[in-house]
């Protein structure tokens, strides 16, 4: 199995190889006289080698995303990094296979090359003039190449001896399967807090004080911004706006369609190839022999198809006067249409709907005040800025026109008054000691701008700031204690024959249920406590506002010889043990590396990335 998977990176990183020469067109060698990266024990790495992964991956990555990547993008991504530790990996090996004399053959050299398709000509054979092309315009020489290849079997074959042999036990496999698809059948109700009948005591100040020291972050208030603001609302200046009559009138007209409604009916339309179609079908209902909705299904159609909403008379053409002579829902027809002879079927009888100039003149009068309000407010923005600019306070522009002004101790997820706009919590959330006020558009059409006077730290506050809070929760908790013991009272008796709903309690039944299952109405950690118990124990569980009991009824192990079984076991064992020989690969390769030793030259690794500046 691990032999597969060396195999397979074997043949990615060949064929990597093969395609850095053919997608490469204007790769060029890195030159100077100093041509080494890096040395692994006494294997060099090239420069050009670097150059060439390095480039691959760029490509690949430009090729994956669409974006041209910079050397400076690349270090950003760490791409770098990683094509300088992936070539010291590999060299690493190499120097491994050497030290211990692993190498192959030319005979099996030449039948990895001639097997590569990259390097076939049309007719399927390996072809010579293709070969030397291909490795041209990839900067390298037949040597060089064969030389890598002849490197990567030898690591093939290293690698394949680091892991051969590498497998999960069966054992591993079947007690993890039997943790995961183990199941528990179980018993449960909710007692809930209004069940509670023990008096709350009244808490002694030690008790209080002791709740209050216990739950310092319940009681200490978040980073606080004092936010001064300077705020002009459409809805303030819609006062001082007048509103011509003749507006409000020309608006109403310009809305006649939406005031007066005139009657209408609800009309769906089959249309026939001829009259004669069409009145056999009328003359088929009249006779009760068949519904407009079989006539419907004959044509292939759905209701849908030939449904034309709510018309007025106008809009039926030459049906209008029929349909509308229709007192209650019923078929016309036929009729001439745009489409030819047809049958009309009138649903529903919409009456004429008038609404009075009277009746909605004020809500027009407020929407074009609010509407002028808006446009006033935009012809201040550049006026504002001026102001602010020149130096004026918070305070002075507020004061010169006519603006709210407000303090409030603002912090993160305040959504109150000013608060609920998200320009304003946007601006205070990115608000410093150091900004300067700024003029800007909330999404009303109002502005503000705000100024930060200070910046206070998260701060506990004293148990007389908080005293009533203090003193809920202390009750909240002695009352949840105290239903839980009321709770567990009741154990005696469900263990002498009592049941949960005999108790007065709504009794749930749940089988087959799995450590992540979730069951509506307990705590978070519900399953995890079932999971722990005996089989026939009762235990109890606090919720928020009130416990549960429960009784495992039923352990149910996993199935571990169904068909489903097996086969996942058997997909879980080859991926770990994929992951094992992984684990096993890498380690072997770190500890080559660190018995070799690395030496890196920075000078000459700087040069191949200016390559790509």
């Amino acid at each position: 199995m691990a032999t597969g998977k060396t195999s397979r990176t074997f043949g990615w990183i060949l064929m990597g190889l093969v395609m850095v020469g053919l997608v490469g067109f204007g790769s060029t060698n890195f030159g100077g006289s100093v041509r080494t990266v890096a040395t692994v024990g006494d294997t060099e790495v090239d420069a050009n080698r670097y150059l060439r992964e390095l480039q691959s991956e760029m490509n690949a990555f430009q090729a994956e995303t669409g974006q041209r990547l910079t050397m400076e993008m690349a270090r950003g991504f760490g791409l770098d990094q990683q094509v300088l530790a992936r070539v010291i990996a590999t060299a690493a090996l190499e120097n491994e296979t050497a030290r211990l004399g692993i190498s192959v053959g030319d005979a099996q050299l030449r039948d990895r090359i001639v097997d590569i398709p990259a390097f076939k000509g049309v007719d399927g054979k390996f072809d010579r003039e293709g070969y030397t092309f291909a490795l041209e315009q990839s900067g390298l020489t037949a040597s060089e190449f064969e030389k890598s290849l002849r490197d990567e079997v030898s690591r093939q074959i290293l690698q394949a001896a680091v892991v051969n042999g590498v497998a999960t036990q069966p054992v591993y496999v079947d007690t993890l399967y039997g943790y995961a698809r183990e199941t528990r059948d179980f018993t449960w109700a909710t007692l809930p807090m209004d069940q509670l009948t023990t008096p709350v005591p009244i808490p002694t100040e030690d008790e209080l004080t002791a709740y209050y020291d216990a739950r310092p972050q319940d009681f200490t208030l978040p980073e606080t911004k004092v936010i001064t603001y300077a705020w002009m609302n459409p809805e303030d200046v819609i006062p001082t706006i007048t509103v011509d009559e003749a507006q409000i009138r020309a608006l109403y007209d310009e809305r006649a369609s939406e005031y007066l409604v005139p009657e209408r009916r609800m009309v769906e339309r089959l249309v026939f190839g001829t009259t004669e179609d069409a009145q056999a079908a009328a003359d088929a209902i009249a006779a009760g022999e068949k519904t407009f909705e079989d006539l419907v299904a004959e044509r292939n159609l759905q209701l849908s198809d030939i449904d034309l909403g709510d018309l007025p008379k106008d809009e039926l053409d030459a049906a209008g006067d029929a349909v509308f002579a229709l007192t209650e829902p019923g078929v016309t027809g036929p009729h001439d249409s745009d489409f030819g002879p047809a049958l009309f079927r009138m649903n529903a009888i919409l009456e004429a709907r008038e609404t009075s100039y009277e009746e909605v003149r004020e809500d027009l009068h407020g929407e074009l005040a609010a509407d002028a309000a808006r446009r006033l407010i935009s012809n201040m923005v550049t006026e504002l800025d001026d102001q602010i600019a020149g130096g004026a306070t918070i305070e002075e522009i507020a004061k010169s026109n006519n603006m709210r002004v407000g303090t409030l101790n603002w912090t993160a997820g305040d959504s109150e008054g000013i608060a609920a706009y998200d320009a304003f919590r946007e601006a205070a959330e990115a608000v410093t000691t150091d900004d300067f006020p700024a003029i800007t558009l909330l999404e009303d059409g109002g502005v503000f701008a705000l100024r930060l006077d200070a910046l206070q730290a998260p701060r506990l506050q004293e148990q007389s700031e908080v005293a009533e809070a203090v003193r809920a929760g202390w009750e909240a908790e002695k009352k949840l204690t105290l239903l839980a013991e009321q709770a567990r009272g009741l154990i005696p008796q469900l263990e002498g024959g009592e049941t949960l709903s005999s108790l007065g309690l709504t009794e749930v039944i749940e089988e087959g249920q799995t450590r992540d299952a979730f069951v509506e109405g307990t705590p978070a950690d519900f399953m995890a406590v079932v999971f722990e118990m005996e089989q026939g124990d009762w235990r109890v569980l606090e919720s928020d506002d009130s416990v549960v009991l429960v009784r495992l009824d039923a352990v149910q192990a996993a199935d571990q010889d169904s068909e489903d079984a097996k086969a996942l076991k058997a997909s879980f064992a080859a991926s770990t043990a994929q992951e094992i020989a992984l684990d096993v690969e890498n380690a072997f390769a770190r500890a080559v590396q660190a018995r070799a030793g690395i030496e890196l030259n920075r000078a000459v690794i700087n040069a191949v990335n200016a390559q790509f500046q």
